[in-house]
């Protein structure tokens, strides 16, 4: 039961679920203390240990029914259905009686297989399907197109055609052993009946095993259109749907960093120092000795210029770095257009959500229906917040560069570069473009440490990741 439970929990992370070893620990703790025959507790007790967020609730029910009662209610609808189509003359238990006592008679050498197709032993069939699912690889099905190929090497793993040959080789051997015509056409049927339904049973387990394997295909693929889609695309609705896209991969991002802080924590083996402290033991390594580098969580100042052509990648921006805020020692957020407002105090007085579309606004802050002036924006910044950054600061810019011809100012983003740790510039158009008609990003990029472009979600997550390191 418990390597049945293993496989469980690892369905559930597959599909997203978030299951720790001791959660899993937890659950064979409750199993121990509950009998397994009542489904609804046992379903219970699972969800109890596993679950932590209400969100995963149907996916949890979902799988649980697929993974623990799908195929067996499956191929028992199927063997009751090959017996339905017999006819109401037909007695199975006078049939399998007199197949006993004729088999008892005789030198009979049946597989696993036949046996069980004989006896209707649905049990026995259910376990040489799922062996035979794990020893063909279906758990490694990915779409429609794969069922038939899998349900076939399934059949093949069990001999299925050995089977239905020793079966047709019995009927031969009942017919000489003196059983009448009438007995041989019902147990011919009732064979052909059980080949038909344990067919069915295996391209439904195939079936089952597509749904849990890719059960939520539709929403991964919904959530990986969305991450390639470009921002300058996305409508009102697709806006909605990205705010949990990009709640899963700032949870995947918080992760992968907690991950590289425990590692930079136990630091790197300093193997000459170990050798001299452990000297004094004839240089065997009781002692281990590593050198750990203390690595400071940085600050972060993101300027958003807010006009509509980038506002989208602010927008999750934005909603990354608040999400990450716990990896840097503080966040300061400024938007213009022409003017620069900070818009800090919004994230902690708001909802982050209510923060962003305040901040995207702008109407509080600065005036957002002017034209575009990034040497305003910037001189501002030089002139009345440059004291905010320091060795530890990474600047964070976001804007296309389209200045409508104005002093770009490149020497404000100069003396940012001189103080900051380092400069990154966000930008969501095509680097064929930067330095063309009104684009002074030219101007800018001495002044950049990193500048790329960012006009989808996977592109700025993978910019947020490079932040965090």
């Amino acid at each position: 039961m418990q390597k049945k439970v293993v496989e469980f929990t690892n369905l559930l992370r597959k599909a997203g679920v978030r299951v720790s070893t001791a959660e899993t620990l937890d659950a064979f703790t409750a199993l121990d203390e509950m009998p397994l025959e009542q489904r609804d507790l046992f379903k219970d007790a699972l969800r109890t240990t596993m679950v932590k967020r209400s969100d995963d609730i149907p996916t949890y029910d979902r799988l649980f029914d697929l993974f623990w009662s799908g195929f067996h209610d499956l191929l028992r609808e199927q063997l009751a259905q090959a017996l339905g189509g017999m006819g109401e003359d037909f007695d199975l238990d006078e049939a399998l009686n007199a197949l006993r006592e004729a088999l008892e008679s005789m030198d009979v050498d049946l597989s696993e297989l036949a046996q069980a197709m004989l006896t209707l032993d649905a049990r026995s069939l259910e376990q040489l399907i799922r062996q035979s699912g794990a020893e063909s690889g279906v758990e490694g099905i990915q779409n429609m197109l794969q069922i038939g190929f899998f349900s076939r090497r399934i059949l093949e793993q069990m001999g299925f055609e050995g089977a239905s040959g020793d079966l047709s080789d019995l009927v031969d051997q009942l017919r000489e052993a003196g059983v009448s015509e009438d007995e041989l056409q019902q147990l011919g049927e009732l064979i052909r009946a059980v080949q038909d339904a344990v067919r069915r049973a295996v391209r439904g387990f195939t079936e089952l095993e597509l749904d849990k394997q890719n059960h939520d295909y539709l929403e991964r693929f919904r959530r990986e259109s969305l991450e390639e889609k470009s921002f300058y695309n996305l409508t009102e609705e697709d806006i909605r749907k990205m705010r949990e896209v990009v709640d899963r991969l700032a949870q995947k991002l918080k992760s992968v960093i907690s991950m590289r802080r425990r590692r930079q924590r136990k630091g790197k083996f300093d193997l000459k120092t170990s050798m001299r402290r452990n000297m004094k033991h004839g240089g065997v390594p009781f002692e281990l000795v590593f050198r750990q580098r203390k690595k400071e969580r940085p600050k972060l100042v993101i300027l958003c210029d807010i006009s509509s052509s980038v506002s989208n990648v602010c927008r999750f921006m934005l909603q990354f770095m608040y999400s990450l805020q716990e990896s840097f020692t503080k966040i300061r957020s400024f938007v213009f257009v022409a003017e620069l407002g900070e818009v800090t105090p919004l994230f902690r007085d708001n909802d982050v959500y209510n923060a962003i579309d305040q901040a995207l606004d702008g109407g509080e802050v600065i005036n957002p229906y002017t034209r575009s002036n990034f040497g305003l924006a910037f001189f501002t910044f030089w002139r009345d917040f440059l004291a905010s950054v320091d060795h530890r600061t990474t600047v964070v810019v976001i804007g296309d560069a389209r200045n409508n011809y104005n002093d770009p100012r490149a020497w404000c983003l100069r003396e940012v570069h001189k103080k900051a740790k380092n400069v990154i510039w966000i930008n969501p158009e095509s680097p064929g473009a930067w330095g063309f008609g009104d684009s002074v990003m030219d101007k800018y990029l001495p002044y950049c440490d990193v500048a790329e472009e960012c006009r989808s979600l996977k592109q700025l997550s993978r910019m947020v990741d490079r932040l965090v390191l």
